[in-house]
Order: C-alpha cells, then structure tokens, then sequence
C-alpha cells in the first residue's frame, strides 16, 4: 500500500456559501468525509498551516483512491498529491542505481 502526502488549499474563486449556515453545512460535510477517512485508516495524519486557507493530510491507499477522495472536494479545495517513497526504500534503490552506475564505468 503506498503512502501519500496531500497538500490542500483552498480554492478563492470556488462558489463558496456567503450565508453563514449554508457555510457551515458545507465545512460540517467536508469534515464528515475527512472523520470518515480518518477513521478507515485511509488518512493518518490531517492538519491546517497558520494561515487556516491550507493545510496537509498523510493517507495510504491506492493512486485510484486517493485521486477519488481528492476529487470529492473540488471545486472548494484544491490538492497537490505526492506519492512517498519510504528512507530505507529509497536508500535501497539508491544504491542499487549507484552500483550499477559503478559497473558500468569500469566497462
């Protein structure tokens, strides 16, 4: 299962409520979906930067997954999703091009 660091904002042009329960209706569904991720296990980790406009969230599942649940905020929020590749994996494969980068100098 892969791991994924999701860097969200909010989107400033997007048709958001200006009355305030139509507002928080809106914020209560979003969380209700975030609360549900978070406890399936999909989402590990969720927060908010300083500024309260964006924020992360850290999950693990399937690249179609994570492409569904981003989508289900648009065109509120706005995602930029990187796939993480774990230290000791990187390291691994690192090494490996490296050695192989090495043999094939000393052809």
């Amino acid at each position: 299962m892969a791991r994924f660091l999701a860097i969200w904002r909010s989107n400033p042009v997007a048709p958001w409520p200006r009355d305030p329960v139509e507002y928080s209706k809106l914020l209560e569904m979003m969380w209700a979906v975030i609360d549900d991720a978070i406890k399936k296990g999909t989402v590990k980790e969720y927060g908010t930067f300083l500024e309260g406009t964006s924020g992360y969230a850290i999950g693990e599942g399937e690249a179609t997954d994570v492409f569904k649940s981003v989508n289900m905020f648009l065109p509120y929020i706005h995602f930029e999703v990187h796939e993480i590749i774990p230290y000791e994996k990187e390291k691994e494969i690192i090494r490996a091009l490296l050695k192989s980068l090495i043999a094939a100098a000393k052809k």
